[in-house]
């Protein structure tokens, strides 16, 4: 299993930004993709998900109406719209790749963030700073 995060980058407040997740080695449609993020000093937050077979999606609080979750899977890439950043989304946001069994009890980010740990498969990163 292989994620390449990719679309980071510095934004001003107010603006946008798509992340990538390019995934190879392994059946796209067996997997659900997660993304999470971690700030600097802060715990990591379960950002959003989505399953790859029935396009099941779950996002976090603080990025509910603001972010929107993809998935192409020809292209076997997800994909995260962000819009409306905030200064407090300023952090590494990793892609995650759980089998669909998994993804079953994982999508439930905000409780289940140690089902990725222990499951998932993940990217190396990709920064978002965004200034005020």
């Amino acid at each position: 299993v292989q994620l390449v995060e990719s679309g980071g980058g510095l934004v001003q407040a107010g603006g946008s930004l798509r992340l990538s997740c390019e995934a190879s080695g392994f059946i796209f449609e067996d997997y659900g993709i997660g993304w999470f993020r971690q700030a600097p000093g802060k715990e990591r937050e379960g950002v959003s998900c989505i399953s790859n077979s029935d396009g099941r999606t779950y996002y976090g609080d603080s990025v509910k109406g603001r972010f929107t979750i993809t998935s192409d899977n020809a292209k076997k890439t997800v994909y995260l719209q962000m819009n409306n950043l905030k200064p407090e989304d300023t952090a590494k946001n990793f892609c995650v790749a759980v089998p669909k069994d998994i993804f079953t009890t994982a999508q439930d980010m905000a409780n289940e963030p140690a089902t990725w740990n222990d499951f998932g498969s993940w990217g190396q990163g990709a920064h978002v700073t965004v200034s005020s």
